[in-house]
């Protein structure tokens, strides 16, 4: 995972505009690790299209992938990256708090609708 925390948010968003990976990752948070084969059975998707998007949220830092019982490697989630994620928004939400705010302030000052 990248440490620049700038491209880790990258790769969260990426990763989170698929509704395939937001699928997945909903599925690990309320169920826990599993197979890829587990979330197949699942989820109405192939196993190997969620082997493909489990190597992705993989890349992005989001799932952890685990040595299991008879090869089998079960996926769980990593909340860091999207830790990371959610303070990158905070702090654009602060940079857009002054000038939303002072806009507000502008329109309301200037706008009198019973003249």
């Amino acid at each position: 995972m990248p440490a620049d925390p700038e491209a880790v948010a990258e790769q969260v968003f990426a990763s989170l505009a698929d509704p395939t990976r937001r699928a997945i990752l909903a599925d690990l948070a309320a169920r826990g690790p599993a197979t890829a084969t587990d979330l197949a059975a699942r989820l109405p998707i192939s196993r190997q299209a969620i082997a493909k998007h489990l190597g992705l949220l993989s890349d992005a830092g989001l799932v952890i992938a685990e040595p299991g019982e008879r090869r089998r490697v079960r996926y769980r989630l990593d909340s860091a990256p999207m830790r990371v994620a959610q303070q990158f928004l905070a702090a654009l939400a602060r940079d857009w708090d002054g000038p939303l705010a002072a806009l507000k302030t502008h329109l309301e000052q200037g706008f009198h609708p019973s003249e």
